[in-house]
């Protein structure tokens, strides 16, 4: 198989490479919120979950996402993330 279709650390947490904040810290859910929707973005949704503690889906992130989603789609239609906010919405179970 090629290895252009392997990923070689699926499913391994990278230490910082969501940059998240402490876990006691007040903003840790708004942050593990958007490491969760950028490591589906990047298609590495195992190793965001590992580092956040939060699974795909995680009720508690909802009001988060929903912010983070209508920020995203508020910028310019040229300058939108298309998968990013179509990974927002997943989240919250709109598609």
């Amino acid at each position: 198989m090629s290895r252009a279709f392997v990923k070689e650390d699926s499913g391994d947490a990278v230490p910082g490479r969501y940059g998240l904040p402490p876990r006691d810290d007040p903003s840790y859910d708004a942050a593990a919120a958007r490491a969760l929707l950028e490591g589906a973005r990047d298609a590495d949704t195992g190793s965001a979950e590992a580092a956040t503690g939060y699974r795909w889906g995680e009720e508690r992130l909802h009001p988060h996402v929903r912010r983070i989603l209508t920020e995203a789609e508020s910028q310019p239609e040229a300058e939108q993330d298309r998968r990013f906010i179509r990974v927002a919405r997943r989240f919250l179970g709109e598609y």
